[in-house]
């Protein structure tokens, strides 16, 4: 099945301050700060949300079509999509703009200050669903604000289920626009704390939200997760791993699990142990393409951690 993942493509440039934030910012002078952090370390990775589920999708074997923009600056991603064999038909180049970056530093007690530049993402309401032609399932992960609202009417009008993951855009939204694409979502995604951002915005509980969708899904980090679905929660333990090294696009890849078990008509449990066991092998890997598993790999690990075949 051909899944449309409507969401960024962004690079992520991730500098390391060998020293501590706290150390250099004088709290009596936060009105007039001004300092400066020697990186030594940098590297860009690869990620933005649509990026990160197609590559994993693409990893179980899936068809992921992305829908997103990019600036002028985006050649040497079209190159590793490219390479992947993930296409890029409808990846729209904004002329003018660079792609979404985010430039993120990271001290010593792994403090972050973090810059985002949303460049060309803040253009996704070019790009109309109807350009995907044949697609029966759909992600609405974060991007452009006024895009975000557009392709969850566009999805809707056209019949396609779609997962609606608000993610870090949630803060963009009023509560009555997220009530609005919860009703037109067929399922739901957020991580603890975005679940609770959204009960408070929208004023409802996460069961009330849960009985407007097929499944509302809440990831926990180490916890695993919880599917509420059917007035039932499902508890799905997180996949234990030996090398924890980096949770950025652990929540993309667990979505990817997530799209892959439903259109293949998996039940609810066998989707959130697939999802989880994708976050799984995404943490032992910096960035949020730097994990690589064969599918046979990937349905070896499954019979180990749960005993059952992957479907």
């Amino acid at each position: 099945m051909r899944i449309l993942l409507l969401g960024s493509i962004a690079y992520d440039n991730i500098m390391v301050f060998e020293g501590r934030f706290r150390e250099h910012i004088l709290p009596d002078q936060i009105h007039m700060l001004n300092v400066a952090f020697l990186v030594p370390d940098l590297r860009r990775e690869y990620g933005g949300c649509a990026a990160n589920i197609a590559y994993n999708l693409r990893m179980l074997g899936g068809e992921p079509v992305i829908m997103a923009t990019v600036g002028e600056d985006a050649d040497a991603y079209y190159k590793r999509l490219d390479g992947f064999g993930i296409s890029r038909q409808h990846v729209c180049e904004v002329p003018g703009t660079y792609t979404a970056q985010a430039f993120i530093t990271t001290d010593l007690d792994n403090n972050q200050i973090t810059a985002f530049h949303p460049g060309a993402m803040d253009h996704s309401h070019l790009n109309h669903v109807a350009e995907a032609g044949d697609v029966k399932l759909a992600i609405i992960a974060p991007d452009g604000r006024e895009g975000m609202l557009q392709h969850a009417r566009e999805l809707n009008a056209a019949g396609i289920p779609f997962l609606f993951d608000p993610g870090q855009g949630l803060p963009m939204f009023s509560g009555q626009e997220l009530l609005g694409m919860v009703k037109l979502a067929s399922y739901v995604a957020v991580n603890s704390y975005e679940g609770k951002m959204l009960e408070e915005r929208i004023d409802e509980s996460i069961e009330d939200l849960a009985a407007m969708v097929q499944a509302l899904i809440v990831t926990r980090g180490g916890e695993g997760s919880q599917i509420h679905v059917a007035g039932q929660r499902l508890d799905i333990p997180c996949v234990k791993v030996d090398n924890i090294v980096d949770p950025t696009g652990c929540g993309d890849a667990y979505r990817a699990g997530l799209l892959y078990g439903i259109a293949g008509g998996m039940d609810w449990r066998a989707t959130g142990q697939l999802a989880s066991l994708m976050g799984a092998l995404k943490i032992g890997s910096r960035g949020g393409q730097n994990h690589s598993a064969t599918r046979a790999e990937i349905e070896a690990l499954y019979l180990k951690h749960f005993d059952a075949q992957l479907g």
